[in-house]
């Protein structure tokens, strides 16, 4: 019996409509994550690295062993320690380019929300509340 109760507590958990969001948030982020990720290792960073005279930042690293090795990559795969600098760069990027979405969307949100709350102003009284005032003030002056 105790684990039935716990599963519907758990279920009622789960389904509530805040976890459900919650999830769907997360899963929508992390899909928008790898779309940062493509745009800013495919699209943004290559101009990028030609103007900066062909620099492929991801392959940008300082080689703490002192053997020399030609890519990140060929100095990971032998277990050298390395400091990627360029992957990091990339990594600051996206970061960068998210956070700017995030608060652009989340700016556009307080903007209709603000107009949102302007629309519903009080709606008029109606003929009888009109007529009921008239009523209460002419009493009041009495």
């Amino acid at each position: 019996m105790i684990v039935v109760g716990f599963f519907q507590e758990f279920k009622e958990f789960a389904l509530r409509g805040s976890a459900v969001d919650l999830a769907i948030g997360i899963i929508i982020g992390a899909a928008f994550g790898k779309i940062v990720t493509s745009l800013v290792n495919d699209i943004i960073m290559p101009p990028i690295g030609l103007l900066m005279g062909n620099v492929d930042f991801s392959n940008l690293f300082i080689d703490l062993s002192g053997k020399g090795y030609a890519s990140l990559v060929e100095a990971k795969n032998v277990g050298a320690p390395v400091i990627g600098y360029g992957v990091f760069i990339n990594t600051l990027v996206d970061f960068l380019i998210v956070a700017l979405v995030i608060f652009l969307v989340i700016r556009q949100m307080n903007k209709m929300k603000k107009k949102e709350e302007k629309k519903e102003a009080p709606p008029e009284p109606s003929k009888e509340e009109k007529l009921l005032t008239e009523i209460r003030d002419l009493l009041k002056k009495r």
